[in-house]
């Protein structure tokens, strides 16, 4: 069947139809367009301009947490650069007070190295926030794994509920001599 022959058929069939279900048809066929032209050119748009809200804080967020890191690498960057011997002596000092005996430091050339022995989460990122500040070093390796012990590193029993701990060891690139 040609398109031709089609049209012809459909124009045939359409004046053979009683005015009412001429009627009747033509407003099915309005609804239908109107119901596609919902569907595919406005509910989409909608969906959009509801959305932008949201998404607009949500970058807003993200484009803070960017300039707060910006300005942290600033201020990192304006900072004197330390000694070895100053950048050792803040490096020790923060072992002290924030791991105490859970954490072991030696020092062979330009690293030092950090044994860790089930430290918990907080202390050991409150750790490397102010090693990272004070003695201006960061790791250059890493090994961690999840600690099993029943102990904190004072010796006491582990509260029932416990944040994660860890043993394993931190390199630290030392500044030159």
């Amino acid at each position: 069947m040609t398109p031709q022959t089609l049209k012809k058929d459909l124009q045939q069939r359409w004046q053979t139809l009683a005015p009412r279900e001429r009627q009747a048809l033509g407003l099915a066929v309005l609804v239908l367009a109107l119901a596609l032209l919902w569907w595919v050119g406005l509910a989409p748009a909608l969906r959009t301009l509801r959305s932008t809200e949201a998404r607009q804080q949500g970058l807003d967020v993200q484009w803070q947490q960017m300039q707060s890191l910006q300005n942290q690498a600033r201020e990192l960057q304006q900072q004197t650069r330390l000694s070895r011997q100053e950048a050792l002596q803040a490096l020790e000092s923060s072992v002290r007070q924030r791991l105490g005996t859970a954490g072991q430091l030696t020092v062979q050339g330009e690293r030092a190295t950090l044994v860790l022995k089930a430290v918990p989460a907080t202390a050991l990122a409150q750790w490397l926030s102010q090693a990272r500040a004070n003695a201006r070093v960061l790791p250059s390796e890493v090994r961690l794994s999840r600690s099993n012990s029943t102990t904190n590193p004072a010796g006491k029993p582990a509260p029932t509920v416990t944040e994660p701990a860890w043993d394993g060891s931190l390199v630290l690139a030392l500044p030159p001599a």
